[in-house]
């Protein structure tokens, strides 16, 4: 709990404070324990709540999620979607744009997802020509920019789509539910054994 004192106006005694300044040494030991006491607190699950996937239908997915072994070590930190300059990239699920620019000469569009825990999950798609702007709210399945024809790390032109929470990055398939996953359509099977009425 952080309380508000007001600060002397004139120091009290040599060893006083400047006028205008107070202590903090108890909030800032307050806000480490409750840091700590997070620490210990597994993540929330990710929640299966796309509802398109960020460009196509079904695209192909041309390299995918190699979580690295710490935070500096190789890996690949999301998916790779095959897709043709120009193609719409979508929002995967509803949120709030948190970043819309260009990084390193990509650029970027973030969102960070509704009703998805604390703290929240945030989608990423690179190289994107945002049609967004930070703070914007966006709907699933609403364009949020088109690939670029450069900046993609992939042999041809991709979308490398990442899912993160907090500083950690997680599976972005996982978001989306099995029905969205399936690679083709169902299929009614034979029942044998069973007379014909």
């Amino acid at each position: 709990m952080s309380v508000t004192v007001p600060a002397p106006s004139a120091p009290s005694a040599p060893s006083a404070r400047p006028a205008g300044t107070v202590a903090v040494t108890h909030t800032v030991g307050v806000a480490r324990a409750a840091t700590a006491a997070r620490a210990d607190v597994p993540a929330p699950p990710v929640p299966a709540v796309g509802r398109v996937w960020p460009v196509g239908v079904r695209p192909a997915v041309l390299r995918g999620w190699e979580p690295p072994a710490g935070p500096y070590a190789a890996g690949h930190r999301g998916v790779d979607l095959a897709a043709a300059p120009g193609t719409a990239v979508r929002a995967v699920a509803a949120g709030r744009v948190s970043f819309a620019g260009r990084v390193a000469g990509r650029g970027v569009v973030s969102v960070e997802l509704s009703a998805t825990g604390l703290p929240p999950l945030r989608t990423t798609y690179e190289p994107v020509r945002a049609l967004v702007h930070q703070g914007d709210e966006v709907a699933p399945g609403q364009v949020v920019g088109t690939v670029e024809p450069t900046g993609s790390h992939c042999a041809g032109t991709c979308v490398h789509w990442g899912l993160l929470r907090g500083d950690t990055y997680l599976d972005p398939l996982s978001l989306l539910p099995p029905w969205l996953r399936r690679s083709g359509p169902s299929r009614l099977l034979p029942v044998l054994g069973v007379p014909l009425p």
